[in-house]
């Protein structure tokens, strides 16, 4: 219990440091909190620095899914202990306790905690997190809206995980994550469902909400 407890905890507190606001920071960018949509994640740091700053935040927020559920594994603990632990971590990235509790819309995190689950027929971490990201990078592609790429990927993660065979707490954690994420997502649905959505080939736009 102490163990599952430490570890649920630790991993709310490293979801909750803020890889876009760092990044910005150190390489001396406005913060993604008051520049564009006002959200610290990769895609509004690709609008307010470019490429390299957005892939730093994209790799660390990525890494506060994956490593606590890492560390689950090698701790040996169960489904529903690793469920709380991926759980947390995303969480912690969209309410972080060192940041007002004012956070990210949590793809990125999603992404590192879906890598981490592991799938116990063959061994393999990858079979959850890697049809998710193709899955986006194939929305992406094809219609150019970031948004879409994730409310479509996100949607479908927990039909993948329950294909999978995996337990009902890993089933459900992803089912949580999913609801959070897409009701992260509701401004940009409303900007779908007006025609006011940015497309990821459109110049940057201040008063943009992606």
């Amino acid at each position: 219990m102490i163990t599952a407890t430490a570890l649920v905890i630790a991993a709310y507190l490293l979801g909750s440091i803020s890889s876009a606001i760092i990044v910005c920071r150190l390489m001396g960018l406005p913060d993604p909190r008051t520049q564009g949509s006002n959200n610290p994640g990769a895609t509004n740091v690709l609008r307010i620095g470019g490429k390299k700053p957005a892939a730093i935040t994209l790799f660390g927020d990525s890494l506060k899914g994956l490593l606590p559920m890492l560390a689950g594994h090698l701790l040996g603990v169960g489904p529903a202990v690793l469920a709380a632990t991926g759980l947390a971590a995303f969480i912690g990235h969209l309410f972080p306790v060192f940041f007002g509790f004012q956070g990210g819309k949590g793809v990125a995190t999603a992404f590192g905690v879906q890598f981490g689950i592991f799938w116990p027929a063959f061994g393999l971490w990858w079979p959850v997190g890697l049809p998710v990201v193709l899955i986006w990078l194939f929305v992406a592609k094809v219609l150019k809206i970031s948004s879409v790429a994730a409310l479509v990927s996100m949607a479908l993660a927990p039909l993948i995980v329950w294909l999978l065979g995996l337990p009902p707490s890993l089933i459900g954690m992803q089912l949580v994550m999913s609801g959070l994420l897409i009701w992260r997502h509701r401004s940009n649905i409303e900007n779908l469902l007006s025609g006011r959505e940015d497309r990821l080939t459109d110049p940057p736009d201040p008063s943009a909400k992606d």
